[in-house]
């Protein structure tokens, strides 16, 4: 009987994302009732996939998410996050996170009547840019 309660526990971890080795986002900030909407864009750099890119719909805002991997992170921690929502003007809900983060949201945008996509960077330290990714455009 314990193999079949150690096997239910795995089951129910994989299910609920928390044996996952990706991100499963759950809610932004202040907002437990958000939704991925559009596809998933994925930031690369050297040939290699190093965050994703998302966007979500919740207490009436959208929300950009970036998640940096965890083999990207293993390596270097020199690095910095942007992500905003891109509405065909200036980036709003515009965020930066400090230096090795391995996630970040935007603040939410008062834009469910328009056209979004999510946006995300990573930059070094340095100001160099390591690559960014944008989602597709959800009216």
């Amino acid at each position: 009987m314990k193999f079949l309660g150690v096997a239910a526990v795995a089951a129910a971890l994989t299910v609920t994302g928390l044996g996952a080795g990706v991100a499963q986002a759950e809610s932004a900030p202040g907002c437990s009732s958000t939704v991925q909407i559009g596809s998933t864009a994925y930031v690369t750099y050297g040939g290699q996939t190093i965050a994703s890119v998302k966007q979500f719909k919740g207490c009436d805002k959208n929300w950009a998410y970036t998640y940096v991997w965890d083999q990207f992170r293993d390596k270097r921690t020199d690095y910095t996050i942007d992500t905003y929502i891109d509405a065909g003007t200036d980036p709003l809900g515009y965020q930066v996170s400090g230096r090795g983060a391995h996630e970040l949201w935007s603040s939410g945008t008062n834009t469910l009547g328009v056209c979004t996509q999510a946006a995300g960077s990573i930059w070094s330290t340095s100001g160099n840019d390591l690559g960014g990714a944008e989602t597709s455009k959800r009216c």
